[in-house]
């Protein structure tokens, strides 16, 4: 009898054990307190643990502008520029980006005065984060660019691109963020930060999430689904 269907059922078994490893259970979280000191030697100085308390409008953002008895002065639904001015009844193009509601509806009373308002009442609220978009690429199972929540995290753009794909290398995830200086790039092992033995950052708008892929792992998922698909698999399940 020709020793080949052993050679190929070993083969199957190693192969099938090696892919099987790209789909082990995540790993148990610690109990207590999660860690939410960044790691300087993997470039995380610049990634926030904490949420900030306040938020300051940014281009794109969508708000609506509220005039206490003025509905010719108020206005729904009003995207702030790229150069962060949002164009107002009255008042025409006012800058926003950079200060908060408090302070916008501040500046507008201010000049509502100005312009010959009596005590101008006004009320502004976001409409829609529109500035908040990730990209989320590699080996992940749906990658894209997703809308997001201030104060969401590094696991929760994983999460919106449905996880790690079984090939994927989750102790290289990588973080592209725009700064002043240029681009900054932090790595986090999405292993740990599930267990809360990592910091998981905040996002910011304009992050890049990067999901590493275990090239070994790709060649080996391809090599067994190469095999005969019925006969390697009953030879690996008899022995």
């Amino acid at each position: 009898m020709s020793a080949f269907p052993t050679k190929l059922s070993g083969v199957a078994c190693c192969l099938a054990a090696m892919v099987a490893t790209g789909c082990a259970s995540s790993p148990e979280p610690i109990i207590g307190p999660a860690v939410i000191t960044p790691r300087a030697d993997l470039g995380q100085q610049e990634f926030a643990a904490i949420a900030a308390n306040t938020y300051a409008l940014r281009p794109s953002d969508q708000i609506s502008v509220n005039v206490f008895r003025e509905p010719e002065l108020s206005i729904e639904n009003v995207r702030l520029g790229v150069d962060g001015t949002v164009s107002l009844p009255m008042l025409g193009a006012i800058p926003a980006a950079g200060i908060t509601t408090a302070q916008l509806e501040q500046d507008i009373s201010r000049r509502l005065l100005a312009a010959g308002l009596r005590t101008p009442m006004v009320a502004v609220n976001i409409a829609n984060y529109a500035s908040h978009l990730v990209t989320v690429e590699g080996a992940v199972t749906e990658p894209g660019v997703f809308a997001f929540q201030p104060g969401a995290r590094l696991s929760s753009a994983v999460a919106m691109a449905k996880g790690p794909t079984e090939i994927a290398k989750e102790e290289q995830v990588a973080v592209f963020r725009e700064s002043p200086e240029g681009v900054l790039v932090a790595k986090f092992d999405y292993r740990q930060v599930r267990q809360g033995t990592m910091l998981d950052p905040i996002l910011q708008p304009g992050d890049r999430v990067v999901m590493g892929t275990d090239g070994l792992s790709v060649f080996y998922k391809n090599a067994l689904q190469a095999l005969p698909a019925f006969g390697t698999f009953g030879l690996v399940l008899v022995r």
